[in-house]
């Protein structure tokens, strides 16, 4: 199958590459100079010349605060882009995968969302991804949309700096001797590579739709943060942030956790626990100690 990858040298695209090639796909790696979805001439020519029989779409505007700062910018690559690539799909009637976040819900459930929840996004961010949603839903029926919670995996997150969490708290374990984590925001940590394993199982089969796509349980950051401690062996006091302590600029849900519900009820949920993404996560990357 030939497989073309929007935005294939970010955090999540990369392990979609190497996930679907490691399958058998031919895969066509697109990056930012090579395709600009904002523009659908730019879509058009550049899918329309690789004649894919699969699009999966991970190009964002993800930086929260950029976005806050820039909707018109924001709406443009997560709304316009996302409709814009998804038109191109249903036109070659081909399948459409599309990216999305927990962001689109405010996180005042204190429950698992499941996919029949109303979202309720709090910032520009998640409106504009949830306006992608509703764009590729609309523009092309043969769709998988998936929403995914507190991504990390070995290629470098470049709206974070290079650093995913894992990477900052062992980078700060090192540095000092005392770290304060928030302990009130709740999350599903999830390993790009397992998004990468869900997307390939959901791409052989017609069972489209929208599914959320993270690990199984949860915890608050202060709770992954001492995981990740634990498992690398690294030697640093770990308390909980006092509340407020590190005021977001942009309003973020304080609880995201997903349900796959659906991803269950169809019987492909490939998932397995948070703490042991981490643990395989620590040891793909080598970081069996700090």
């Amino acid at each position: 199958m030939k497989t073309a990858v929007v935005g294939a040298n970010g955090q999540l695209g990369n392990d979609i590459c190497g996930v679907f090639e490691e399958a058998g796909d031919s895969v066509a790696r697109l990056t930012h100079p090579d395709i600009e979805i904002v523009s659908e001439d730019s879509v058009v020519s550049v899918l329309g010349a690789i004649a894919p029989d699969l699009v999966i779409n991970t190009a964002a505007m993800h930086h929260v605060e950029k976005c806050e700062s820039d909707p018109a910018g924001s709406f443009a690559v997560n709304g316009v882009g996302a409709r814009n690539v998804a038109r191109w799909a249903a036109q070659a009637n081909v399948p459409i995968a599309y990216i999305s976040t927990d962001y689109v819900f405010g996180g005042d459930k204190m429950s698992p969302y499941v996919e029949s929840d109303a979202p309720a996004p709090l910032n520009v961010y998640g409106v504009t991804k949830l306006a992608g949603e509703h764009f590729t839903c609309c523009q092309n029926p043969k769709h998988f949309v998936l929403r995914v919670s507190g991504l990390y995996g070995l290629n470098p997150c470049r709206a974070k700096g290079g650093l995913n969490f894992v990477e900052l708290m062992l980078k700060l374990s090192r540095e000092r001797e005392q770290l304060q984590v928030v302990d009130d925001e709740f999350v599903s940590p999830t390993p790009t590579i397992q998004v990468a394993r869900q997307l390939l199982r959901l791409s052989r089969t017609d069972a489209y739709g929208l599914y959320h796509a993270t690990t199984e349980g949860s915890c608050s950051w202060y709770e992954f943060a001492r995981e990740i401690f634990a498992l690398s062996g690294a030697k640093v006091r770990l308390e909980k942030a006092a509340p407020g302590e590190f005021p977001a600029k942009v309003p973020r849900p304080k609880y995201s956790v997903l349900d796959n519900a659906a991803l269950r009820t169809a019987s492909l949920n490939v998932f397995t626990d948070w703490r042991e993404g981490l643990r395989d996560y620590l040891g793909t990357r080598g970081g069996a100690s700090c």
